[in-house]
């Protein structure tokens, strides 16, 4: 049983139970990211085990106060057994119930697809670990046909994990087939569900079964995947989600846009007439969406199609983006200094203790979180156990976590997370520009960044088209990853306007515009929503008008990792893209008729 569909319905079912519906605080909300998680699409992949408490929330965690309480009796009468419960709730508190949830189900999961694969021996582990097999690195994988277990070729391996994971071959095979063989499992997984939240009876991945590999098979039942199926599409038709569109946008691979600057280069595209500058704008927003998302975009944004990178052609860490945007293709150029493009050079004391057994080259997407140190304190234990290399069971479940959360080798057999400052240099932002706030809002903040290097080779072309200085109107600015982008390409910005709803960013980024010494205005809005015609004009009258209008809304409810409500752009702030579109649409507007 796939992981993701036996959580969703057990999280409604408490949620019925307990009446309480998931929310964001206005000041919570996850403003430019993320993948972005699509690292958190898939929580387990069968190949496997290392099960632990990963996120690390910010806050205290209080103990059950006894066995009759509200919260254990919820979550025994959702099916799970007290043991399980308990010890769920001694490790994340009674009230971290998404925690507790999330822990059940893993634990469900596992144990049920446990009880049809062969064991393998554990000795090497401590024995703080034999109290359960969610412990080790257990061989997930291991089963009794021969013909699965040794797959010839690196798509029959990946097309052997999906199917373990409860995906049919046909679905399988699409999704490498659109990703490409270079793809890893968690972006596979995170295709496959942005494709079954957004279309249930999607053509691309078809319901009904059709010829495949003969040596590959699913043990799946059909039965309780139409089941599934039919209850995501009824889910959808009450959200009346976007994306229903026959022609949608695909994501191209390699994902390099029209170009970038170790390569080939596209220098001429054809704009609508209407999107034609100026003003020049620019939209950023995640890659893996749900279907017909960047189709809508796009449709607003006088029908100019996307441009999709990776961020791993510009620096150490990959960050899919998708940039709606006029500006001019060709004569663009990169910031000098290059960034490190690899691990190792990024960090350098790393490559002492680098196994040779991680083959890690570039970094997967930079989280708005980090791991726990129990997770690293436990990996330490898994492999203190071996003088050499470990057995490859434990690998991968290293691995698994490494990738997960972009861990890092800092000493013998152990790994920690990356500390906030290297996100900085990671995503091109000054050394210290975060510091001085919390360190929650540090990873925060710079997890819903701009990847400086990757804007820059964008924004290159309006050096030589502004010699006297820029007049931007920033939108969602976070942290100003617009704003310096601008300022390392050496592009004044005579008045900035910036809109942006936490007073924590809105700090930083004038603490950082005071230290450069900038000459121009910085004026602080606090909601976009609030922006209206009236206000505009008045900018546009002082300024003589805006040259730049930039900014990526919220993708709480387009990333991968948001499980429980990714409406598309008509979730609660990732609607906020309209906003967008419709400012835009008035700074053109009174533009035109001054």
């Amino acid at each position: 049983m796939k992981f993701g569909a036996v959580q969703a319905k057990s999280l409604r079912a408490y949620r019925e139970m307990d009446g309480s519906t998931p929310g964001v605080e206005d000041n919570d909300i996850d403003w430019n990211t993320e993948d972005e998680l699509e690292l958190e699409n898939f929580t387990l992949s069968p190949c496997s085990s290392l099960v632990l408490t990963n996120a690390v929330s910010g806050e205290a965690s209080s103990c059950p106060s006894s066995s009759n309480s509200k919260v254990l009796d919820q979550f025994i009468g959702m099916g799970f057994s007290k043991k399980m419960v308990e010890k769920a709730i001694q490790e994340h508190g009674e009230e971290n119930t998404d925690a507790i949830l999330e822990m059940l189900l893993t634990y469900s999961v596992l144990e049920s697809s446990s009880q049809e694969l062969q064991q393998t021996d554990s000795d090497h582990f401590s024995s703080d670990y034999d109290g359960s097999f969610l412990d080790d690195f257990s061989d997930l994988e291991s089963s009794g046909d021969e013909e699965i277990m040794s797959p010839t070729s690196e798509e029959e391996k990946l097309l052997m994990s999906l199917i373990k994971m409860g995906y049919t071959e046909e679905e399988a095979s699409v999704a490498i087939e659109r990703c490409g063989l270079s793809s890893s499992l968690l972006e596979l997984t995170d295709f496959l569900s942005a494709a079954h939240l957004a279309k249930a009876e999607d053509a691309l991945l078809p319901l009904e079964e059709k010829p495949g590999l003969k040596h590959l098979h699913t043990d799946y039942p059909k039965k309780k995947r139409k089941l599934l199926v039919d209850e995501v599409s009824k889910r959808k038709r009450q959200n009346r989600l976007i994306g229903e569109d026959n022609e949608t946008v695909r994501l191209p691979n390699p994902m390099i846009g029209f170009g970038i600057p170790t390569g080939p280069c596209q220098s001429y595209r054809n704009l609508p007439k209407a999107a034609i500058g100026p003003p020049y704008f620019y939209f950023e927003n995640v890659a893996l969406t749900p279907k017909g998302v960047w189709d809508t975009i796009s449709r607003f944004l006088y029908d100019v199609p996307p441009e999709f990178v990776d961020s791993k052609y510009f620096c150490a860490t990959a960050r899919k983006r998708g940039y709606v945007h006029n500006l001019p293709i060709e004569n663009r150029f990169p910031l000098v200094p290059l960034p490190p493009q690899t691990i190792h050079e990024a960090l350098p004391l790393s490559r002492k203790w680098w196994p040779s057994w991680d083959t890690r080259t570039k970094l997967n997407c930079l989280q708005t979180c980090h791991s726990s140190a129990k997770l690293t304190e436990r990996i330490m234990k898994a492999l203190e156990g071996y003088d050499d290399i470990p057995p490859e069971r434990v690998q991968r479940g290293v691995m698994h976590e490494c990738r997960k959360w972009n861990l890092v080798w800092v000493g013998k057999n152990r790994v920690a997370p990356l500390e906030p400052d290297e996100f900085e240099m990671l995503l091109g932002f000054p050394k210290n520009h975060t510091r001085g706030i919390s360190r929650t809002d540090r990873y925060k903040s710079l997890g819903n960044a701009f990847q400086i290097d990757t804007v820059a080779y964008h924004f290159s072309v309006l050096r030589d088209m502004f010699p006297n200085g820029i007049n931007v109107l920033s939108l969602f600015s976070g942290i100003g990853g617009a704003e310096i982008a601008l300022h390392r390409l050496g592009i004044r910005m005579k008045n900035v306007v910036s809109l942006e709803i936490s007073e924590v960013n809105r700090n930083v980024l004038r603490c950082w515009w005071e230290q450069t010494n900038q000459r121009g205005n910085l004026i602080h809005l606090p909601d976009v929503q609030e922006l209206n015609a009236d206000c505009l004009e008045q900018f546009i009258s002082s300024f003589g008008g805006f040259d730049l209008v930039v900014g990526g809304s919220p993708c709480n409810n387009l990333t991968g990792s948001n499980r429980y409500h990714r409406d598309g752009l008509e979730g609660k702030e990732s609607s906020l893209f309209y906003h967008f579109f419709r400012i835009l649409d008035l700074v053109k507007s009174i533009m035109a008729g001054i």
